[in-house]
């Protein structure tokens, strides 16, 4: 999820091709950049930390967008700091940067259908036809969530991400 976001907000700003740099595909516009790194997951961090060390960024500058088995299909929590809670990727990218302070994103991928291979099968599975179905309001709720987070501080961010979708009445 965390690749299929970066490729909609890319293709939102119509950012063209990537360039391959700090060990992933590097996308950059104006002030903010987009990395899918290309090492394992679990070495994500090293990627992540050549970006952090060039622009010479703060922990706060940096956002993490990946997929959470833990939140009910996507579902979005936007969090200013934390543990990795289990997440590979995200425990490298902490690690590489030496601080629990980093922005994330988490997309919940929902449960572990056994059916699908388990946990395995579901990261790196296909969507099912539901799902795929959901695919780009979700994708669209991500880039809200990007959005707010580079244009309104943490909290005031986390506060729109994290509430609750409004239910549409019938009129």
């Amino acid at each position: 999820m965390g690749w299929l976001s970066v490729d909609h907000l890319v293709q939102q700003r119509g950012l063209g091709r990537p360039q391959t740099k700090f060990r992933g595909e590097f996308w950059r516009e104006g002030n903010v950049a987009f990395l899918k790194p290309l090492t394992f997951m679990n070495l994500s961090g090293a990627s992540v930390r050549e970006v952090f060390d060039f622009y010479k960024l703060e922990p706060e500058d940096v956002l993490i967008i990946y997929d959470d088995l833990a939140l009910p299909y996507g579902k979005l929590r936007l969090r200013a700091q934390g543990s990795a809670g289990g997440h590979n990727g995200l425990a490298s990218v902490l690690g590489a940067l030496g601080t629990l302070s980093v922005p994330r994103l988490r997309i919940g991928l929902g449960g572990v259908p056994v059916e699908r291979g388990g946990m395995i099968g579901r990261v790196l599975g296909h969507l099912n036809s539901e799902e795929r179905e959901q695919l780009p309001d979700i994708l669209d709720r991500v880039e809200a969530a990007v959005n707010a987070w580079l244009t309104m501080d943490i909290q005031k961010a986390m506060s729109r991400v994290n509430e609750p979708p409004r239910e549409q009445t019938k009129e």
